[in-house]
């Protein structure tokens, strides 16, 4: 029988494309995996993967409610399937993994792919940030397997909770033999950016560029809280016929949209540590489109940017800084050839290939160390 993997997360699991990513290669690697979220009001159906899917009709959607419906049913659920050992991913999860797990004398991984307490949504929220800190404040230092998404965060966490944490970098996987995307170079770009609309994306920053902007278009593939009233500030700006809206789309059609894009879009206040010692998914994904974007000059990026210079970096989100940045990549065609070289360079030194190597070790250590224990 294969040692089981259950991996927990709140969301829906179709756009998921980093657990998507993770779960196929624990499969690929002789685990079974298998993958719990939520049902939402608009959920489409789950395509077959070679993993194992389970999601939970919940009454509440978002707020303090559904984080206890999810949690309590989360841990009945743990406490009546079968599994070898837990992937909790991220702090909303982590406390019925954790009794779970202690429970049935089982290992709880904890995978950690933000700064939970530092997310925008949180960190200006005292009591919220006080019990989601206390909680893992309380138990990650009880646990022996934990990794993240970037060096900046492993480093602070290993010295915050004093768990070795273990990097594994969200990367974007080859798809066998890579027919390296060339994007033409143009004065009338598709300015791209992929990922939830909510706080502090740089997103309505980006709408009020548009007007000073003679040429071009901007691509928003995703939905969030915010989706409303960006919608709103287009029509208010008069951009609506510059400004695409394209929903929610799956990891296949993201791909093709992004092949399609000249510039791609990395925005993020500053408005926590967590998105400053990001490294997002999609930096690789436009890397890996053969696209140069434009970043912030945070840590994780700048460190990028100096092995392999792949995009522009700004120091804010203020509409002139992204309009000279934009036209830094629309105005010289010599250096937007450069990036989009560097970017099939960084095919080799920036894959998923290496970081699943960690990623399986950290797995398999922890099943075996509960093997020598019994």
């Amino acid at each position: 029988m294969k040692p089981k993997i259950i991996f927990t997360v709140t969301n829906d699991l179709t756009y998921d494309q980093r657990m998507i990513r993770i779960c196929t290669s624990l499969a690929n690697n002789g685990f079974e995996v298998l993958l719990v979220g939520r049902r939402r009001a608009n959920s489409i159906p789950l395509t077959t993967k070679i993993f194992q899917q389970h999601r939970f009709n919940l009454w509440f959607e978002h707020g303090k409610l559904f984080y206890l419906t999810y949690n309590i049913r989360l841990f009945f659920f743990l406490l009546t399937n079968r599994f070898d050992v837990i992937g909790s991913v991220d702090l909303d999860s982590l406390l019925p993994c954790f009794l779970a797990s202690r429970l049935k004398g089982k290992p709880c991984v904890f995978d950690a792919h933000e700064y939970f307490t530092e997310v925008p949504e949180v960190v200006n929220r005292p009591m919220t940030k006080w019990v989601w800190g206390t909680l893992g404040n309380w138990i990650i230092p009880q646990l022996k397997y934990a990794y993240t998404v970037s060096a900046s965060l492993q480093t602070l966490f290993t010295k915050k909770y004093g768990v070795n944490f273990q990097l594994v970098r969200n990367i974007t996987k080859k798809e066998g033999s890579v027919n390296f995307n060339k994007p033409t170079f143009t004065n009338a770009p598709i300015l791209l950016y992929q990922g939830v609309l909510n706080e502090g994306r740089g997103l309505a920053a980006m709408i009020k560029t548009m007007p000073l902007l003679p040429k071009g278009e901007l691509w928003l593939a995703g939905e969030g809280d915010l989706s409303n009233e960006l919608r709103q500030l287009a029509v208010d700006l008069k951009v609506t016929n510059r400004v695409k809206f394209l929903g929610y789309l799956q990891p296949d059609e993201l791909k093709l949209v992004t092949l399609r894009a000249t510039i791609g879009l990395n925005l993020l206040a500053n408005k926590g540590l967590s998105y400053y010692y990001s490294l997002a998914n999609k930096t690789f994904d436009y890397m890996y489109a053969g696209i140069p974007a434009i970043h912030m000059n945070f840590p994780e990026y700048t460190c990028i940017n100096k092995e392999l210079e792949i995009g522009v970096l700004v120091e804010d989100l203020a509409p002139k800084t992204l309009l000279k940045a934009i036209q830094k990549l629309t105005t010289n065609e010599a250096y937007y050839s450069q990036l989009v070289n560097n970017c099939q360079l960084g095919l080799e030194v920036f894959n998923w290939e290496i970081e699943e190597k960690r990623l399986v070790e950290i797995y398999k250590k922890a099943i075996q160390e509960r093997k020598l224990k019994n």
